[in-house]
């Protein structure tokens, strides 16, 4: 090939174009324009605006898996936290619920205890506070078992009352418990006075009854006996004080057939739910105890040894006394001298 026909001119990739430091400059101005452009005139805003409602959906999507994973973990947080804050909610929600009904009970018995520490001051017997452990195991009696016994004074026929009435007697006594029988028990009979009439009788346990009463024996049909006379202890048995309230009448049926009528009494004392009672002394137990005689041979002749013995003593005493006075009453007169003539 001839040399004249030979292409001599730079292939592409060596074609040389503006210098790059021509090229910073241009770039750098139309930067520095474009900026004080848009600062000045706002001819980019729209086309920023354009551009970021496009790239929005991917930009959403792109922060999804960020966000599910953040808010995933403190979902599962804030999961656990919650359950635990409702457990102890419901713990303390079950607290304040027994703490609430304790409370309820406490002031339920600090009425009670109220009412028998006023019936203590107002009644002259002494007394002595004690708490209901149990009923008596006996399904036919009506008894209650008390935490005070023996050691604590309590004697056996004591009476039992509440706040507001006569509750019952002390039938056996153990050392550290006492066992009481009920006014509604049918073996119970308790002496009472109608305080409307003054009449006295004599109320029996009916345990028979709708929760347990008492009933009026031997009661002529034509007596002055109402509904809702009020019956109180008359105190002539010598173990119930008088005027402690007992019961009162609420039903009354005579019949042609009987010359007696069937009085049924409602106690006024709590029988059924009796939480504390008050022990009374006896009254029979403040009186002057007789005088117990010697019951065997032996000591009757002992004793009337001692008598006779006694008996000489207080002679031989009066003998020398007698003696005494008889030498006082001589001696002035045996040692009297006359008066000599002058």
């Amino acid at each position: 090939m001839p040399l004249g026909t030979l292409d001599r001119t730079a292939p592409p990739l060596f074609n040389q174009g503006p210098s790059a430091l021509s090229k910073l400059i241009f770039f750098s101005a139309l930067a520095l324009f474009l900026m004080v452009a848009d600062t000045r005139l706002h001819i980019v805003q729209p086309l920023r605006m354009a551009i970021g409602a496009v790239l929005y959906p991917v930009q959403w999507l792109a922060l999804k898996p960020v966000q599910l994973v953040a808010h995933g973990g403190r979902y599962l947080e804030d999961l656990q936290v919650a359950q635990g804050n409702e457990s102890e909610a419901r713990k303390s929600l079950a607290l304040q619920s027994e703490r609430a009904s304790q409370a309820d009970t406490l002031a339920q018995e600090n009425a009670r205890l109220r009412a028998i520490l006023e019936l203590r001051e107002t009644t002259q017997v002494p007394g002595r506070a004690a708490e209901v452990l149990y009923d008596a195991a006996d399904p036919y009696t009506r008894k209650l078992v008390i935490d005070q016994g023996l050691n604590n004074g309590i004697a056996a026929g004591s009476p039992v009352i509440d706040e507001l009435g006569v509750l019952g007697q002390v039938t056996q006594v153990q050392p550290f418990s006492s066992e009481i029988t009920l006014v509604i028990d049918r073996d119970l009979a308790i002496p009472v006075q109608n305080v409307r009439t003054g009449a006295r009788s004599v109320a029996f346990g009916d345990a028979s009854a709708h929760g347990g009463g008492l009933e009026l024996r031997f009661i002529q049909a034509n007596a002055d006996v109402q509904e809702g006379d009020v019956l109180t202890t008359s105190g002539v048995d010598g173990v119930y004080p008088p005027g402690l309230p007992v019961a009162r009448i609420d039903r009354i049926e005579r019949r042609a057939d009987s010359a007696f009528a069937r009085i049924h009494c409602e106690p006024l004392a709590k029988v059924t739910a009796a939480r504390y009672v008050l022990v009374l002394a006896p009254t029979g137990s403040q009186a002057v105890p007789k005088p117990q005689l010697p019951s065997s041979p032996s000591a009757v002749a002992a004793k009337k040894k001692a008598d006779k013995a006694d008996a000489k003593a207080d002679a031989k005493a009066d003998a020398k006394a007698d003696a005494k006075a008889a030498r006082r009453v001589d001696k002035p007169a045996t040692d009297k001298k006359e008066p000599s003539p002058r």
